[in-house]
């Protein structure tokens, strides 16, 4: 189960840079899903800031785990997509199109996926199958899992939107995996529907 995290100011300004703590809005909106969130034989959390602050205001007694950091963007990060596309169109359109690209010096969407994919098919490999895991990771991150999960051409990344807040369930094991997505821990609310695409 993956719930990606709440809003931070870096994100409602569009900005490459999830790395960054939750404002007081993000911890507020994070308590309110906390009743929502299921139950789990292990819980984990990227090791970014909001990532982390998340897992915290929703109560969770979870470790970090390294695999599951956000999307590295390289020279990108704090930068909004608006002003990296006025100052690097090509770089931009070459980063779109090209999986393997990784114009910002960063991970390629390749590199992302093999990553975020190892971790994903190493819960089979740890007995993991025989109990549930629960993550709070970044959109990118649950983005690659489900392309991974469900091996789509690394390209449909790009189709793919997860709101904050929101739950995302594979079961199965590697190479056999289910998906049910989207589930908001939130009701009422209009952030479910600001989505940050990176």
């Amino acid at each position: 189960m993956l719930i990606s995290p709440a809003l931070n100011a870096a994100l409602r300004e569009a900005r490459f840079d999830g790395d960054a703590p939750l404002d007081e809005s993000g911890v507020r909106r994070a308590r309110a899903a906390a009743a929502a969130v299921p139950a789990a034989d292990r819980r984990v959390h990227g090791p970014d800031e909001r990532c982390t602050g998340t897992a915290q205001a929703l109560g969770l007694r979870s470790e970090p785990e390294p695999s599951l950091r956000g999307w590295d963007l390289g020279r990108w990060r704090g930068q909004r997509l608006a002003e990296v596309n006025r100052d690097e169109p090509e770089a931009v359109s070459t980063w779109l199109s090209d999986p393997s690209a990784a114009p910002h010096g960063g991970e390629s969407l390749l590199d992302l996926h093999a990553r975020v994919g190892g971790w994903l098919d190493s819960l089979h490999e740890e007995g993991a199958d025989d109990g549930s895991v629960l993550a709070v990771a970044e959109p990118g991150v649950v983005r690659a899992a489900i392309v991974h999960a469900l091996g789509l051409p690394p390209q449909t990344f790009w189709r793919l939107d997860v709101a904050p807040l929101t739950l995302t369930e594979l079961s199965g094991r590697s190479g056999r995996w289910n998906l049910r997505c989207g589930r908001s821990l939130v009701t009422g609310t209009d952030e479910t529907t600001a989505v940050h695409r990176r």
